[in-house]
């Protein structure tokens, strides 16, 4: 398959940076998450709410299976969505997996304010990316084609730098 996937935590930038992506490359994009939002009719702190986190995963799980049998699209994964096997081999097969890097206290400054978020409504939610980094992190990398560090550059920065990774690995493939 020839798609672009985009994983990380929340607040990495896989939406921003996938949207522009797609745009300079005339690539559908979708926003996993935002997929599951339409579908359900509600917000992810609602799906929380009613079926919690392990319903929520069931949903996404179906949403990534439908996205990642598509061609020529980009997808901007939830943070969480390489929690599950079945989700890392799935995307795996699809096409060119971009993990965006970032630290927990670069992540933490731009989500802060953001309510819809549920793993974040902690006391401190600092302290919970740090955790949710280290259950994950090694999922992102082992799934990855590509690492990015997101976080110091410009958007277009990071995209031109995505794109650079990402002639490079089709050069490399017979």
């Amino acid at each position: 398959m020839n798609n672009v996937i985009f994983t990380g935590l929340m607040g990495a930038g896989k939406s921003t940076v996938g949207r522009l992506l797609a745009k300079r490359r005339r690539m559908v994009f979708f926003d996993s998450d935002r997929v599951i939002e339409e579908c359900m009719g509600v917000d992810i702190p609602t799906i929380f709410e009613i079926e919690g986190e392990a319903g929520f995963r069931d949903r996404e799980q179906e949403v990534i299976k439908d996205l990642a049998a598509r061609s020529n699209i980009i997808i901007a994964t939830g943070g969480g969505s390489l929690l599950r096997e079945e989700n890392r081999q799935c995307l795996s097969r699809s096409g060119i997996i971009v993990y965006l890097r970032a630290s927990p206290e670069n992540l933490y400054a731009r989500i802060k304010h953001d309510k819809n978020r549920p793993l974040m409504q902690t006391k401190n939610p600092l302290q919970t990316l740090k955790n949710i980094l280290k259950e994950r992190e090694q999922a992102y990398i082992e799934t990855a084609d590509v690492i990015i560090t997101t976080g110091r550059d410009r958007v277009i920065i990071t995209v031109r730098q995505i794109e650079r990774a990402l002639e490079q690995l089709i050069e490399m493939k017979p």
